[in-house]
């Protein structure tokens, strides 16, 4: 028998209520796929042995129904393994509950975060004033900044804690002068994090692309030295395969643009070994076959390796962008599902409005002004060779000379920002660093000293006094804007109050056999696994071909089709329960062309409901949807 669920769950609230009793009300906290997550934790520590609970993530049948996976290979979870095997050993199961554990564990990983950021700025500035400055930024835009506070479990905030030491560990690596010893163990250190990052967070590769492309455009310009740019390319090769390999060598990673645009640049620097001599003309000559070699090589050898591979698992990625960046529409259901999604749409213009309250905004885009022009005059005394020098030596007197650790700085800002401004989930790889890159501004010496002299009122001292003066009066001025806030919000405890799920998940548990598998939405999915322990036929994790077919026909009982194809489909997953959510039978939080059902009707080529234009090619449904024909005729569907 197939069983159909009807649930209607409510907006989510965040109540002042007594003290949680219930291990459900705790886990229910943890959404989509942060549940997810976590119910991998939560089976280890339950596991009789480590050993059976490895075993059971390396062979396991209950996250895809009728189908056999292995979680590590196909999800980023070594920290929940790592976490519950140290949960294990230590004497600590008397004292501290495993969900604290795990989320202590990850807020200390905030207090490294907001540590290396203190040390970035630090290392590019040369005061400790700014490292204060940045991490007070941090800390008061956190709205904008983070997301642990409410959704902890995300790959990302185990991840930019890592990342953001690798950044600490380059602005260290790239400051001259570094003795030999010095330099391996940073190099070292940039390993580790980089490797740790690359084992967190399973969109590592395009992060660090974009930290490539920094890397290979300050090169090509002369702006970092040579050889610890290849040191840095050759890292970020090696800490993915290590990665790799831990993931039973995970065809998305080896597939990964990162791998062969590093390897085209080693390459191509190979080939090219005089890139930076000669002319003006004969170098732009030069750097721009540069370029084009360095792109045809990428395209050839990430064209190749997943010809090898037969790889499709980022394919969804790459249609998503196309569409974005209007390069045709697209009927496809998995880019459409993420074009409809806020979190990836572009940055809301509150953002800035917010981060203007504490005066972030306006400081950074007044160091990045100074820091730009420096650098195109920087890039261009370099392209310009000998022939320009008494030119340069005219210009020196408005200028500053552009050290290697801030330049990179520089354009790591500016490319993240980019990112965040195309697409909203990825500005806190930017917020947080626009918080370094002001504090630095605002505490260098430089900065000032290119401001007074243009002004002629430089002085050794006058900088030094400015220098310290104005970091301390907006230091000043954030702690009277925020702290009062801070404080109402310390006095005020609240917690995660969902009764309905509650409800649900109990009802599962107390009514259905710990065979059973259940069909749904991928979010709700999550909870059910981690609060019921129940085979799931779908979940959150969308890194998978087959995974992304299984969600749109499970997904077609929101569709209009047939009772009967719609049985077909969920009994091929071996499906015993269907719920059904009215949030998205009714479904009010998009618009018409973006609910879950229209983007349904669009990929199976129907017209959509409501009022409005279609597509003309789009063809009336034979039949109203599959809810809604439960809803109106109240039927159960027997084999």
């Amino acid at each position: 028998m197939l069983n159909i669920i009807g649930i209607q769950l409510h907006e989510l609230k965040s109540y002042a209520t007594p003290c949680i009793r219930e291990e459900v009300e705790r886990e229910i906290s943890f959404r989509t796929e942060c549940g997810l997550y976590y119910s991998y934790y939560k089976q280890m520590i339950q596991a009789a042995s480590i050993q059976q609970g490895l075993h059971g993530l390396v062979y396991d049948n209950k996250t895809e129904s009728v189908r056999t996976i292995n979680i590590l290979e196909r999800m980023n979870v070594y920290q929940e393994v790592f976490l519950s095997i140290l949960y294990r050993i230590l004497p600590i199961q008397q004292y501290l509950e495993p969900v604290y554990f795990y989320i202590y564990t990850l807020f200390g990983l905030q207090a490294v975060y907001v540590i290396a950021l203190y040390v970035t700025s630090w290392l590019l500035s040369g005061t400790w004033l700014s490292g204060l400055l940045a991490a007070c930024w941090y800390i008061t835009n956190r709205i904008d900044t983070t997301r642990v506070e409410f959704t902890i479990p995300l790959r990302e905030n185990w991840a930019l804690p890592f990342f953001a030491v690798q950044i600490a560990a380059i602005t260290y690596l790239l400051r001259t002068h570094l003795q030999p010893v010095q330099e391996r163990l940073t190099l070292i250190a940039v390993f580790i994090a980089t490797f740790l990052f690359s084992l967190t967070w399973q969109f590592n590769q395009f992060m660090m692309l974009i930290q490539a492309l920094a890397l290979f455009i300050l090169d090509c310009f002369d702006m970092l030295p040579t050889a610890k740019v290849m040191w840095l390319y050759i890292i970020q090769i090696s800490g993915l395969l290590l990665v790799c390999v831990l993931q039973f060598f995970n065809s998305m990673i080896l597939g990964s643009l990162l791998i062969s645009f590093n390897t085209s640049v080693l390459i191509a620097r190979t080939i090219q070994k005089h890139l930076k001599k000669g002319s003006l003309l004969n170098r732009l000559g030069k750097l721009i076959f540069h370029v084009l070699l360095v792109l045809c090589f990428t395209l050839l050898i990430n064209k190749f390796i997943k010809k090898i591979l037969n790889l499709e698992s980022d394919e969804h990625i790459f249609k998503f962008l196309k569409a974005k960046f209007g390069f045709g529409a697209t009927r496809d259901f998995d880019a459409n599902l993420y074009l409809c999604e806020e979190a990836f749409g572009l940055l809301p213009l509150n953002t800035f409005s917010r981060l203007s309250a504490t005066l972030l905004f306006y400081v950074y885009i007044f160091v990045l002004f100074l820091m730009t022009v420096a650098a195109i005059v920087v890039a261009f005394r370099n392209l310009s060779g000998s022939n320009q020098v008494q030119f340069m030596e005219k210009m020196e007197e408005c200028t500053i000379t552009l050290k290697p650790d801030a330049a990179y700085n520089l354009l790591h800002t500016v490319l993240f920002g980019c990112l965040a401004l195309s697409t909203m989930r990825m500005k806190y790889l930017w917020t947080s660093h626009m918080c370094v890159f002001a504090s630095f501004g605002l505490c260098s010496t430089e900065v000032w000293k290119l401001i007074l002299k243009c002004i002629h009122l430089y002085t050794s001292q006058r900088t030094r006094v400015i220098k310290y003066s104005v970091p301390v009066i907006i230091l000043l001025y954030i702690s009277y804007k925020s702290w009062p806030g801070i404080m109402d919000e310390l006095s005020e405890l609240r917690e995660f109050y969902d009764p309905d799920t509650v409800e649900l998940m109990n009802w599962i548990k107390s009514n259905t056999p710990n065979t059973a598998v259940f069909a749904g939405s991928m979010q709700l999915l999550a909870g059910v696994k981690l609060c019921t322990g129940r085979t799931l036929t779908n979940h959150p994790h969308y890194e998978d071909k087959n995974l992304r077919e299984r969600t749109k026909q499970i997904y077609q009982i929101y569709a209009k089709r047939s009772p009967e194809d719609v049985y077909r489909i969920l009994r091929s997953f071996g499906t015993d329960y269907v719920i059904l959510e009215d949030s998205i039978c009714y479904e009010r939080r998009h618009s018409r062309g973006c609910r879950l059902r229209d983007l349904l009707d669009i990929a199976n080529g129907h017209i959509m409901d409501g009022l409005g234009e279609n597509e003309p090619d789009l063809k009336p449904a034979l039949q109203f949807s599959f809810d809604n024909i439960l809803d109106v005729a109240k039927i159960f569907i027997d084999p």
